[in-house]
């Protein structure tokens, strides 16, 4: 049986800020010039970047909004419960698994801007994921969620918030 540990040493996985480990995997050795991307971008940026995520037990992918649309495939464990909070305040509930239910995604992908956190459906696997950004993912674009800004932005999500935000 394959555990936490042996993906973690397998993939070089380190803790992410947001919850659970990472990896990247994949950034695109080109890049898109500052010119040629919306204002939201502060420079340049590569044309993709790919990660391993890996979420285990009780832990989970905090609250964050990046500036790129960002899709999430399902590789292995549990399915994955992903929250988004969409431009007009509205929750987005889906699941990143590999089963063939309502509401069930192979891959999803998160528009820019949206909030969004993760969490197991069973807390006692792991889920293994990948993410995949475009235009690539920047450390200067990532913005982890603050709970009193995020309560009082969307009012009506207090709960997951509550319960989602480190």
């Amino acid at each position: 049986m394959i555990t936490v540990d042996n993906w973690v040493e397998h993939l070089q996985l380190k803790k992410h800020p947001e919850g659970g480990y990472y990896s990247e995997v994949y950034r695109s050795l080109e890049e898109i010039s500052r010119s040629a991307l919306p204002e939201r971008f502060g420079g340049n940026r590569s044309f993709s970047t790919s990660i391993y995520y890996l979420l285990e037990g009780n832990d989970f992918s905090a609250f964050h909004c990046i500036l790129s649309d960002e899709t999430w495939h399902f590789y292995a464990g549990s399915p994955l419960k992903l929250y988004i909070i969409d431009t007009e305040g509205e929750l987005i509930t889906v699941y990143i698994s590999n089963e063939i239910k309502p509401n069930h995604y192979l891959q999803y992908t998160v528009p820019f801007e949206c909030w969004f956190a993760a969490e197991l459906e069973d807390k006692s696997k792991y889920a293994l994921l990948g993410c995949t950004v475009s235009p690539g993912f920047d450390f200067r674009d990532f913005h982890l969620g603050e709970k009193a800004q995020l309560h009082l932005k969307y009012p009506n999500q207090c709960e997951v918030i509550e319960r989602l935000c480190r």
